[in-house]
């Protein structure tokens, strides 16, 4: 796309996610030796959970099962674990609620939640009383804070997050949108991108431009000029 329109593409993304502390996931009273089952929605997830495994000295037994949302989550696993079909259940779909079904095969197990400071906690309704489970918290999404002298001379801003809408009016409070493309992904990012008040000239996914990526370029072959896009 970048070749084909003459646009520059700068990944420069507005939010990154850290961490919690051990202290601090002990503060929530969730203990992990409890459970017998774990929930990954992400690879985040997985990442942090056996990042504070390892801080709290606590060796993950080999009978854990692990439930994921697609099987690209499921395999990744075997970066910390030896993969076993028997203990390791996939979505075929890729949602929490076409999970379900194969948690109700082992409804019996305790399960833990690994979710981000962001999550809403709609899963409730999805899980709603038919399984044990307890969500925690395991890492946050925070702003990436753009230093003073940081050029921002950009044609083109593309969101995929709420949160991302969030830095933008944290890092420059006085932001005048002008000429500048704001892209959005998903209806929620959409919504905070109109409540903060910008206007939005790309939204993905929908019928015509299914990806971010087909968007963007459906609205760089209507206006047929180089832009810069971050």
């Amino acid at each position: 796309m970048a070749e084909k329109y003459g646009v520059d593409i700068v990944f420069r993304p507005f939010i990154k996610v850290e961490g919690l502390s051990a202290k601090e996931f002990r503060a929530q009273k969730v203990s992990i030796p409890e459970h017998t089952a774990i929930i990954f929605t992400a690879k985040t997830a997985i990442d942090h959970f056996f990042r504070l495994c390892e801080e709290m000295r606590y060796n993950v037994p080999d009978t854990q099962k692990y439930f994921c949302t697609s099987e690209t989550i499921g395999k990744y696993l075997q970066k910390y674990i030896v993969y076993r079909k028997r203990k390791i259940f996939n979505s075929p779909t890729g949602k929490l609620a076409d999970l379900l079904p194969y948690m109700l095969k082992h409804k019996d197990e305790k399960y833990l939640f690994a979710v981000s400071d962001v999550n809403n906690g709609s899963d409730a309704e999805v899980l709603g009383e038919k399984i044990k489970f307890d969500r925690a918290v395991m890492y946050r999404t925070v702003s990436n804070d753009f230093a003073p002298d940081e050029p921002f001379d950009y044609d083109m801003l593309v969101f995929f997050s709420p949160q991302g809408i969030e830095s933008l009016m944290k890092n420059f409070p006085d932001f005048n949108q002008g000429d500048i493309a704001i892209a959005t992904f998903g209806p929620t990012t959409t919504k905070a991108a109109k409540d903060a008040g910008l206007r939005v000239d790309i939204e993905a996914p929908t019928a015509k431009a299914p990806s971010m990526t087909a968007a963007i370029e459906h609205y760089l072959a209507e206006h047929n000029a180089p832009a810069q896009a971050m």
